[in-house]
């Protein structure tokens, strides 16, 4: 075993030389020390467990999160039968069996302008545990606004009526200038490892046009197409990531802009997951950056058995400045403190990155590749966080100095998301065949939530006392907020971030969006002003959390609607 992984390890570094890559040594693939820290972030571990492997996550309320799995056998139960939804209490930690008509399996998911939560795709096939489950790869579940705190009058809508236009497993969606879903890509069928029944389209919810918009760039990025990664910029176009290609897309002329492929041969769209963030936009310009990070380099032609859990992950980010100066000047490297896959990158209220999740070796499934670590594709669960600083030197914008280890492996089918209480929920992690339990496995179904909790979390906080329900464009408002003595100074740094706290599945927080607004906090202490964004191509109208951040200390979020709060497709 470790003469075959030193030969892998080998191999890999002599390619990566060829490329220019920076390659793992034994060593650092293996090392699981943690870097010197001081006391600060925290993992916390609930007594209370998810019931459902959470594998995909979205904050639906201030208190609730929304949590999918297959119809496997898990242990929370419906109406007879495991359930494969349920609603995570944020504030009590208490879980909610929700009833789902339809496999969710590996779906992806957004927001709507009116708050209403949608589900899009997922697998095909039902689940000899759960024989009511009906097929979910065309299926469209909706959730809408909830006024219960607690969950209990919060019900999924699914009618058979209202379906895709395309069958898809393993799609992406995103919220879009109107308020609307972009639906991007995925499969027809189940596939062992790569896109061999795609669907290389596009689509939107609700739906514009008669039939589907075919993608020249999704047809390129076979045969590891899946999840795209998709971000709206702030001129109302998206960038795309798909395996190691790029492209903007122009919705409105339906046009796909290519641009540089991502450095050095790395691939980073499922099953070779490697993560993509939106940096945070910053008034007057809304200068939209990228950053892409983890991933694997690979040969894609390369059949899943002749391939390994032991393939290093790349520590490899790449960051390019969305302009036509940025794209000309193209992809800045640099490197994470270790390889990762099937990790996620998410925002942190004050404007840093959060990376979090994923292994160190490997790819992303279950019993399709060589030398398996039980069920798992993957091996070397990465369990510390990193932090980045966008606005820091090149070189210096990656630390781990202050995170704690999370002592638990979230892998495949892990998720993670920012909470409107300011820390990060996780959950999930199952690269197994349905539900596998018990002391002597790796990579057990994982039932156990955590939080990661930042520093401000036990220090006393700024307090946004009230806000408005809804938010207008371009519009200034003052509101009242509650200042602790120890931030109270006329010189502090003060930010206020309105995020989108995304949809977390498969490596990819789809939808995850900062926009830092113009504010200013009264000389009383009493008040913050600030300016909203201008128009919904810099925040897509929908929900929203107002976060105020005083010294690097965050408040709790508010909840608001960005926009008038009406159904798709609105600009205002």
């Amino acid at each position: 075993m470790a003469h075959a992984l030193l030969l892998v390890l080998s191999l890999l570094t002599t390619v990566a030389k060829l490329v220019g890559a920076k390659p793992l040594s034994p060593s650092q693939l293996l090392d699981t020390t943690v870097k010197p820290r001081a006391p600060g972030w925290t993992f916390n571990t609930k007594t209370e467990t998810s019931g459902i492997v959470a594998l995909e996550s979205i904050v639906v309320s201030p208190t609730l999160a929304l949590f999918f799995d297959r119809a496997s056998d898990d242990p929370l139960q419906i109406n007879g039968h495991s359930a494969w939804g349920a609603l995570w209490n944020l504030e009590t930690s208490n879980v909610t069996a929700i009833d789902v008509v339809t496999n969710s399996f590996c779906a992806g998911g957004a927001l709507l302008s009116n708050g209403t939560m949608a589900s899009i795709g997922g697998d095909q096939t039902g689940f000899p545990g759960n024989p009511v489950i009906k097929p979910g790869n065309q299926a469209i579940r909706l959730l809408g606004p909830c006024s219960s705190p607690t969950g209990e009058d919060c019900t999924l809508f699914e009618d058979p009526n209202l379906v895709l236009q395309a069958e898809r497993w393993y799609p992406s969606a995103i919220r879009i200038f109107d308020g609307s879903l972009l639906i991007a890509g995925g499969m027809h069928v189940e596939a062992v490892f790569y896109n061999v029944d795609p669907e290389n389209s596009f689509e939107f919810f609700p739906r514009k046009e008669e039939s589907v918009r075919p993608s020249a760039f999704l047809e390129r990025a076979l045969p590891a197409n899946l999840f795209p990664r998709m971000l709206a910029l702030p001129d109302g176009t998206v960038f795309m990531v798909a395996n190691n290609q790029t492209i903007i897309y122009d919705i409105e002329a339906n046009t796909e802009t290519v641009l540089p492929d991502l450095p050095n041969g790395v691939r980073v769209t499922n099953p070779i997951d490697g993560s993509i963030i939106l940096l945070p936009l910053s008034p007057p310009d809304f200068t939209p950056e990228v950053l892409v990070c983890g991933g694997t380099i690979i040969d894609d032609t390369i059949q899943p058995g002749n391939l390994t859990s032991q393939i290093p992950a790349t520590s490899q980010c790449s960051r390019i400045t969305v302009t036509p100066e940025g794209i000309a000047k193209g992809w800045e490297v640099e490197h994470m403190l270790e390889g990762r896959t099937m990790h996620e990158l998410l925002h942190i209220p004050n404007g840093q990155i959060l990376i979090a999740n994923g292994a160190g070796t490997g790819f992303a499934g279950f019993n399709s590749v060589q030398d398996l670590i039980g069920n798992s594709n993957a091996d070397h669960a990465v369990l510390v966080p990193s932090i980045y600083t966008p606005d820091a030197p090149l070189g210096e914008r990656i630390i781990n100095s202050g995170m704690p280890s999370s002592g638990i492996a979230r892998v495949y089918h892990s998720t993670i998301t920012l909470t409107p209480q300011g820390n990060f929920l996780i959950g999930g992690s199952n690269p197994n065949n349905g539900t596998v339990v018990g002391a002597n496995v790796t990579f057990p179904s994982e039932f156990r939530i955590q939080t990661l909790d930042p520093p401000f979390m036990s220090v006393p906080r700024p307090q946004i006392v009230s806000m408005p329900e809804k938010l207008s464009f371009n519009t200034s408002f003052t509101v009242p907020i509650s200042l602790p003595s120890s931030l109270s100074r006329p010189d502090a740094n003060v930010q206020v971030a309105l995020m989108d706290l995304g949809f977390s599945t498969h490596g990819f927080h789809a939808g995850a969006r900062l926009v830092l607004m113009d504010s200013e906090i009264s000389s009383d202490g009493k008040s913050l002003t600030f300016v909203t964004p201008p128009n919904g191509r810099v925040y897509p109208p929908g929900p929203a959390t107002v976060f105020l951040t005083v010294d690097n200390v965050t408040s709790e979020g508010a909840w608001v609607m960005m926009g008038s709060g009406n159904s798709p497709p609105t600009l205002e």
